[in-house]
């Protein structure tokens, strides 16, 4: 973990309600797709914790979803503006257990960490058949999409409306492939749906309030089969077969 200030590049918003923050800074605290940030806010007494979409040698991307007063506030910020940034926080994903033909699952604000996960996951090996399922409400809150298959990937979009792609949710289009080991981002009942119907060992990693997101509050605590772990720095990615649901 480390701590620093960041200047923001780019804050645009890329689908309804949902936006995109280029921050320029030191990365190396940056170890593994899935891990996320701490943004310290003016005006707000708790830091955001927010998933990482993407970072290189000296920028980090977020995507985040505007849900309450924090990430609304975040939106007014402009180019230049320096934020208060705690970065490498958490595990993040052990892409060493994907095997060749990898599905990655993305429910709404769990999308952005697919985007480094299968980026990694392509990086590593080129010849691996990479599916991802994107999963949204609907047709105007999809992003993403065309990035994805940039990388490589084979992607399938679900629209709970079926205003675009699959009619219904990613389980839908799950149920469908033959895939090696799963990777999944998102709420906890998409969780439970998937758990359902899995073929495979996987990954979950878990959205959860945080009050330091660096383990020292104890605040996002949960029961596993090997103990209480914590979500921020135990997580936030668990693997299936330590979930007590």
């Amino acid at each position: 973990m480390k701590q620093g200030i960041y200047q923001i590049e780019e804050n645009i918003e890329i689908a309804k309600n949902t936006w995109k923050m280029r921050l320029l800074g030191d990365t190396s605290a940056c170890t593994a797709p899935g891990q996320f940030v701490n943004l310290k806010l003016s005006g707000f007494f708790l830091r955001r914790p927010i998933s990482v979409c993407d970072y290189d040698q000296n920028s980090i991307t977020i995507i985040y979803k505007v849900v309450g007063d924090g990430t609304k506030a975040m939106t007014t910020m402009a180019a230049g503006t320096e934020i208060d940034l705690l970065t490498g926080l958490g595990n993040g994903y052990d892409i060493r257990k994907a095997g060749s033909t990898p599905v990655l699952i993305g429910g709404g604000a769990g999308v952005p960490p697919m985007y480094g996960l299968a980026k990694a996951l392509l990086s590593s090996d080129p010849q691996r058949n990479v599916h991802v399922i994107l999963g949204f409400n609907t047709a105007d809150e999809i992003f993403y999409q065309e990035e994805f298959k940039k990388l490589g990937a084979m992607v399938h979009v679900a629209t709970a409306d079926g205003s675009a792609g699959t009619k219904g949710f990613v389980t839908n289009v799950l149920k469908t492939l033959d895939y090696s080991y799963f990777f999944t981002c998102g709420p906890a009942p998409m969780f439970q749906a998937i758990e359902k119907i899995a073929k495979t060992s996987g990954q979950y990693s878990f959205e959860e309030r945080m009050g330091c997101g660096f383990g020292a509050c104890m605040g996002c605590s949960c029961k596993t089969k090997y103990g209480n772990k914590r979500i921020c720095k135990d997580g936030p990615v668990l693997e299936r077969e330590e979930i007590i649901w």
